[in-house]
């Protein structure tokens, strides 16, 4: 499935075209709010059209401004998958499923079969007769997602898929949700200002910045190898320093005005730790200590400069005020 997108909004121009080889399945868009994500997304849906441009999907032409083209949502076969579920109050997790297929005017055998297998499919056995106030948020998403896979869709489109879950549940429908697309087989798209969330779901993803496209690569690829000083800066906990120079090992680099260092680019030992790297090392010192669960999060100065470095649990501890060994493997320029 090929799909281009050149449209116009606010202002703003975004093009995108994507080219889902068989091995990719899940697109992610990653950016900031109001970066253009959900507006990209509900324009391919045929839900707001933008002010102009151009949309086609497998090389049909869905919206065209200048020729006046416009496909009205039911005739994109796109399935939708809204941030707040858009479940109807009054309707049981049966009737919200069923939906799409009574407007499609399937039969009753019809709709009584696909709604059985979509509720075996996303987990909701038994509980179709119940309504979505009387549902957990995880469960009400599962509705929505089984709600949206109805119609047997060729694209899905999701919109900040779990924003409103709680933080252990999203965790869990990660995992579900990358699975089942797996399973249904389904081209899906989703947008997500999440970068946990785009790196475990996507197998490709698209980096947007005011309107338009940063960088596109495996989650690998674009947080291993950013391209811009943008992307260097946006993934993971980085840190900006001035006075990159003035470390052992980047004496020599005058390349950039300022550096990121990210930290896992930092090594920590405590003074009576083994350092194998003695002529590399500098000095600093601890200047706070933050417990993150699964480690320690130290803020420590070298060089008038503040780096953000991890320590995992089960070593030993580091105080605030103790001086440290730091070793920096790598900057990006």
């Amino acid at each position: 499935m090929a799909i281009e997108v050149k449209i116009q909004r606010k202002r703003n121009t975004f093009e995108l075209n994507i080219d889902f080889k068989s091995d990719s399945k899940r697109i992610g868009i990653l950016g900031a709010s109001g970066c253009g994500k959900s507006m990209t997304l509900k324009s391919i849906a045929g839900i707001e059209p933008p002010e102009s441009g151009l949309i086609k999907i497998e090389g049909k032409t869905v919206y065209d401004s200048e020729n006046k083209v416009n496909l009205k949502p039911q005739k994109r076969n796109i399935g939708y998958l809204f941030q707040n579920y858009a479940l109807f109050r009054y309707k049981t997790v049966y009737e919200n499923i069923a939906f799409g297929l009574k407007i499609q005017k399937k039969s009753k055998a019809e709709i009584k079969n696909r709604v059985e297998e979509l509720i075996e499919l996303v987990g909701l056995k038994g509980l179709e007769k119940r309504y979505p106030k009387q549902l957990s948020g995880g469960q009400r998403q599962r509705v929505a997602f089984a709600r949206a896979l109805a119609t047997q869709p060729h694209l899905l489109l999701l919109d900040e898929p779990f924003a409103a879950i709680d933080a252990k549940v999203r965790k869990e429908l990660r995992s579900w949700l990358r699975e089942l697309i797996n399973r249904v087989g389904i081209t899906s798209i989703f947008v997500t200002h999440d970068q946990d969330e785009a790196i475990e779901v996507a197998d490709q993803i698209i980096v947007t910045n005011k309107g338009r496209i940063e960088q596109i690569g495996t989650p690998v690829e674009v947080y291993s190898n950013p391209q811009t000083p943008f992307m260097a800066q946006f993934l993971g906990e980085p840190v900006i320093i001035n006075d990159y120079a003035s470390f052992n090992g980047f004496h020599n680099v005058s390349d950039g005005k300022t550096a990121v260092i990210r930290p896992e680019f930092i090594t920590v030992r405590k003074k009576n730790e083994f350092n194998p790297y003695p002529v590399t090392k500098e000095e600093g010192v601890v200047e706070r200590v933050s417990f993150r669960g699964n480690g320690l999060e130290l803020k420590i100065r070298v060089h008038d400069e503040i780096l953000i470095a991890n320590r995992q649990i089960g070593q030993e501890m580091v105080s605030e005020g103790e001086h440290v060994n730091v070793f920096l493997h790598k900057i990006y320029l």
